[in-house]
C-alpha cells in the first residue's frame, strides 16, 4: 500500500468518527450526514486505490477538495480553530499527498 492509499483510509475513518462525534456532542445532524457520507466515500476510494483502480485516487481528490472548501467556509464563518480549522489543516495535508508534484 502506498502513502495516498493509507492516508485516504485514515482520513476517511477520522471523518466518519468525527461526524458521529459531532452528532453525539452537539446533536448536529449535518455533521453526522456529512461526516458519514464523506468518510464512506473516502473509505471506498481507499479500497479502490488499494485495488489499483485509478478512479479511487480521483474520487479521493474530489472529495478532499470539496471538504477543504467547506472547512475554509466554516473557519471563515466561525473564526474558531476547532473543529473546522483542524479539519482544514488535515484536508490541506491530504491534498498535498493526493496531488503529488512529480
Amino acid at each position: 500500500m502506498n502513502l495516498p492509499t493509507i492516508a485516504t483510509l485514515i482520513y476517511g475513518i477520522l471523518l466518519l468518527f468525527g461526524g458521529i462525534m459531532g452528532y453525539v456532542s452537539a446533536k448536529s445532524k449535518p455533521s453526522l450526514v456529512s461526516g458519514v457520507v464523506s468518510g464512506l466515500l473516502l473509505l471506498i476510494s481507499g479500497v479502490l486505490q488499494w485495488q489499483q483502480i485509478a478512479a479511487g485516487l480521483i474520487l479521493a481528490q474530489i472529495v478532499t477538495l470539496i471538504l477543504a472548501i467547506v472547512f475554509v467556509i466554516r473557519v471563515w464563518k466561525t473564526r474558531k480553530f476547532m473543529p473546522a480549522g483542524l479539519m482544514l489543516l488535515l484536508s490541506v495535508a491530504m491534498l498535498v499527498i493526493l496531488f503529488p508534484t512529480t
